[in-house]
């Protein structure tokens, strides 16, 4: 019996970014297209098949344990993108300030994405949703120096709206203004133990 179920809309790629020099910081440059391989995406600083757990996993591992990398890609909304500038009193957060890399149109609430939700691209790529991607300090810097005083508003108007992180289930490439089918899996609430 098949598990996951598409979706009746699709979404569309409106920006691909790349950075392949983490030292450089968080901002990453617009690119035609992205080259999708098993440890992330061909050329980027978050490619690997691992990473260091971080703050995000501190409770889990040790600081700097290595752990699979699920965090291989970051997407964001053009939509959500829109909203955080509104909320924020800015004219626009751009997705190079945020890390990005993957910018979309089309798909509703991204950021709320399910667990284990698929993006699938039209060369057969797809991409597995992680989880959301918490808002923090980094872009808060970045979108100060663009525009001064914004600093401090970032972070609350950014959650639930900051994107997700994810990781490549199938190779492939992916090109500007490609149409994203989404295929998520079960809902349901596991409630068992919840504080």
């Amino acid at each position: 019996m098949p598990l996951m179920t598409k979706l009746a809309f699709t979404g569309r790629v409106e920006a691909l970014l790349r950075n392949p020099e983490r030292a450089t910081g968080l901002e990453k440059a617009r690119v035609e297209s992205l080259k999708l391989r098993f440890d992330g995406i061909e050329g980027d600083c978050h490619s690997g098949l691992t990473r260091k757990a971080d703050v995000r996993t501190i409770r889990q591992y040790p600081r700097d344990t290595p752990i699979r990398n699920v965090r291989q890609l970051t997407l964001l909304s053009v939509e959500e993108l829109a909203d955080i500038a509104g909320i924020m009193e800015i004219p626009e957060v751009k997705p190079e300030w945020v890390g990005a890399n993957v910018v979309t149109s089309g798909i509703p609430d991204l950021t709320l994405l399910p667990p284990s939700s698929r993006l699938q691209f039209p060369s057969g790529a797809t991409i597995v949703v992680d989880m959301e991607n918490e808002p923090c300090r980094y872009p808060a810097e970045i979108i100060e120096r663009h525009n001064p005083g914004q600093k401090m508003g970032f972070v609350k108007a950014a959650k639930h709206k900051r994107g997700i992180t994810a990781w490549v289930e199938r190779e492939g490439d992916i090109g500007l203004a490609d149409e994203i089918t989404l295929w998520i899996p079960p809902q349901r609430l596991y409630e068992a133990g919840a504080a």
